[in-house]
């Protein structure tokens, strides 16, 4: 009994994910209101909630999911041979991250880094970057007397400098890359 209540939940859960996934990709993620996903989803308001706490909860879990599919993409790939390569491998997941303000907003509010008491999958996120960019590093042309971890940590922290930097209305003419770059080539490149 208590296997087939399990399942019937985790189906209803598929549902509701696979609902908000649909509506987003028709009218984008901010647009997304719960009473449409229970109506595709073809359940009541109350189950919603008893799988999310609200709207972002599962916008959560929706936008963790595709940044988790862009770090599969990015391990996939060979090491970078230079700095270029490297900020061409990471821009269709920054591109996702910014494709809307309000994506970019849960990113951060779930970031773990605003004093959440749990350690949800936007947070686990953050972690696997850091995880499948270390490596790429280490076997890459570029600085040595600073540790992997810490390169991987200083272009996370440049990327989301130059992602931020996307919402400013002073900085809004400049494309992400081209933010970015800069950065990732003076605290990359060996000094000479």
């Amino acid at each position: 009994m208590a296997r087939t209540r399990q399942k019937r939940t985790l189906q209803t859960r598929a549902r509701l994910i696979s609902a908000a996934s649909d509506l987003i990709a028709r009218q984008g993620f901010e647009a997304l209101r719960v009473e449409e996903v229970v109506l595709r989803a073809g359940v009541a308001k109350g189950t919603f909630f008893a799988h999310f706490k609200d709207k972002d909860g599962l916008m959560e879990l929706v936008i963790a999911e595709r940044i988790d599919a862009h770090l599969d993409r990015l391990e996939a790939l060979p090491p970078p041979a230079d700095v270029d390569a490297l900020a061409d491998g990471l821009m269709p997941m920054m591109n996702f991250m910014t494709c809307e303000r309000y994506v970019f907003d849960v990113i951060l509010r779930h970031s773990g880094a605003a004093a959440l008491e749990r350690i949800g999958p936007i947070a686990m996120t953050f972690e696997r970057r850091l995880k499948v960019l270390a490596p790429w590093l280490a076997e890459g042309p570029f600085r040595k007397d600073v540790s992997p971890d810490m390169l991987a940590e200083g272009v996370d922290a440049f990327a989301f400098q130059a992602m931020a930097l996307n919402f400013c209305a002073l900085h809004q003419s400049q494309a992400l890359g081209e933010r970015l770059l800069p950065h990732l080539r003076a605290w990359l490149t060996p000094a000479v």
